[in-house]
């Protein structure tokens, strides 16, 4: 019998799943899909591994909403795809590891227990991650769940680059330092790095990770540095509706010249801003370009996002005293040509140059953009979450 893998990523207001089988070099993707609206809409769309569109419906109205009825749903049309396979792993994506999780962990009750202990250190994501645990606990009891944290990858950062300028105990009570995130596309594009530049995994590099959340990493020895998130996914780079790095006395001034309560602040913040906010227009850059010629402050998000990026990145090459590679991924650095072009030009003062035509070209491998006269090699690696966390959970059953 095929053992399969379950991966599960879970938010406020989608689930998304993929399913592996556990072959012999590799996990294999079988079958991905996603939940959106799980609380107002709930809507279940499924592809095979090639990409073709298997299902697009609606969830019965008159069933509950929520990530319960949403999970049976995703059990519900699996059954008759596993062919006789049988899911003998659970992985899940969990936003916050905090100090006491810096690699995969096998599920327990304490486990659990210490998850929930954190959620105040992310309470718009932890929860929603922690959820969908104790459901599958139910809907398929003895299989064995694995907790995999977008934190972890950044633990190598040396303390000085965990650090706020704050009394040191609220780092060491309080737990308030700079953990990062997106830290399961880092570690992808460690295990793949040194295969395609051997040069650049031994040494230093800067990644990319820019989508509707976005955030960079400067891996050296494809280990992290550093990086652009802190303590909270909402700092560093502008981001699709996040704000990025926000000077603290913007807070207090919304606090107590314009008598905002927490949870508008919070909007503002999370939902509000970014190239939304900036723009007025959209939170999504294909539209931003699309206005850009005609609209001045869909010019102005665009122009501040790359600005940010190429910043961040002379930053980043900073931390690590090198820059031996710059890496694109997520969304918008694997498919936003036009960003990537303009990013890159404001570092070519650093030697950056790339292909412009390699630029141009769409394609889901990875593939090296930079001219050869480049003095630091530009790469756009397509990144792979759902299979490292596929990878742990083959490795935790084991």
């Amino acid at each position: 019998m095929k053992e399969l893998i379950l991966v599960i990523n879970a938010g406020s207001s989608s689930i998304k799943f993929q399913l592996f089988e556990n072959a012999a070099t590799d996990p294999a993707v079988l079958y991905k899909g996603q939940i959106d609206g799980i609380y107002v809409d709930p809507t279940f769309t499924a592809k095979d591994a090639a990409d073709n569109k298997l299902a697009s419906e609606k969830l019965p109205a008159d069933k509950p909403k929520g990530h319960d009825t949403s999970l049976h749903h995703i059990l519900d049309w699996l059954k008759d795809k596993t062919h006789g396979g049988k899911i003998s792993a659970i992985g899940h994506r969990v936003v916050h590891g905090g100090t006491k999780f810096s690699e995969p962990v096998l599920i327990t009750p304490e486990v659990i227990k210490e998850l929930e202990a954190l959620i105040p250190l992310a309470p718009l994501h932890e929860p929603h991650n922690i959820a969908p645990i104790k459901i599958m606990n139910d809907l398929l009891p003895g299989v064995p769940q694995v907790a995999c944290f977008d934190t972890a990858f950044h633990t190598t950062q040396p303390e000085l680059f965990q650090m706020f300028a704050l009394p040191y105990e609220f780092a060491q009570k309080e737990g308030i330092r700079r953990y990062g995130f997106h830290g399961l596309s880092y570690a992808y594009i460690a295990s793949v790095l040194p295969e395609l530049d051997p040069k650049a995994a031994k040494g230093c590099t800067v990644v990319a990770h820019l989508g509707n959340g976005s955030s960079m990493a400067a891996l050296k020895d494809c280990k992290c540095q550093a990086t652009t998130m802190g303590f909270t996914a909402v700092e560093g780079l502008p981001m699709g509706t996040r704000t990025g790095t926000l000077d603290a006395g913007v807070i207090l001034h919304c606090l107590n010249h314009l008598k905002m309560d927490a949870k508008q602040i919070e909007d503002l913040i999370y939902k509000q801003s970014g190239l939304l906010g900036m723009s007025g227009v959209s939170s999504d850059m294909r539209d931003l370009h699309a206005a850009s010629p005609t609209n001045p402050r869909a010019k102005l998000a665009v122009d501040f996002f790359c600005h940010r990026v190429s910043r961040e990145a002379a930053s980043l090459a900073q931390a690590m005293e090198g820059f031996d590679a710059l890496v694109f991924t997520a969304g918008i650095g694997e498919n936003d040509n036009i960003a990537r072009a303009e990013i890159c030009k404001q570092l070519g003062w650093m030697g950056v140059k790339i292909d412009l035509e390699a630029n141009d070209k769409r394609s889901g491998e990875p593939r090296k953009i930079s001219t050869p006269d480049s003095k630091i090699p530009v790469w756009i690696i397509p990144t792979n979450e759902e299979l490292m966390i596929a990878r742990a959970a083959v490795k935790n059953l084991a």
